[in-house]
């Protein structure tokens, strides 16, 4: 809906935008820090790694989109688009994550939305933050 409205969007669980670390998927940072060199227009970024703190300074907001495990469970037991979370273990993965590193990324967070609203009031919030002035 953001690419819809117009901005550039760049979801980095796509193909492409994270190489492989010891045990853990982390951006590539030499693509990321090209996009982020190059993008002149307001540019949103998702995705959430172990590496993504190297990049804040560089980013005028980062947004946390929280909701509760059981909703967040729910999503991924019926979405169609992508099969991570359909067994135990991925459900299992995703409760320790979702306890592990969310207070995290709340800690360092600029803004904080409840992804229990519909999806018109998130993007109608993400774009009035990208239309706050740059930090």
């Amino acid at each position: 809906m953001l690419a819809e409205r117009g901005f550039r969007v760049v979801d980095t669980d796509e193909r492409g935008w994270k190489v492989r670390d010891a045990d853990e998927w982390i951006w590539d940072e030499e693509r990321m820090s090209a996009l982020l060199t190059s993008a002149e227009e307001r540019l949103f970024v998702s995705g959430c790694v172990p590496n993504q703190g190297r990049f804040y300074d560089r980013f005028d907001a980062i947004v946390l989109l929280s909701a509760p495990a059981d909703v967040i469970l729910k999503r991924i037991a019926t979405r169609t688009s992508n099969p991570y979370g359909k067994n135990e273990a991925d459900r299992a993965a995703i409760l320790a994550d979702l306890a592990a590193v969310e207070p995290r990324l709340r800690a360092t967070c600029t803004h904080e939305l409840d992804a229990t609203q519909p999806l018109d009031a998130i993007v109608d919030a993400l774009v009035a933050i990208a239309r706050e002035p740059r930090r």
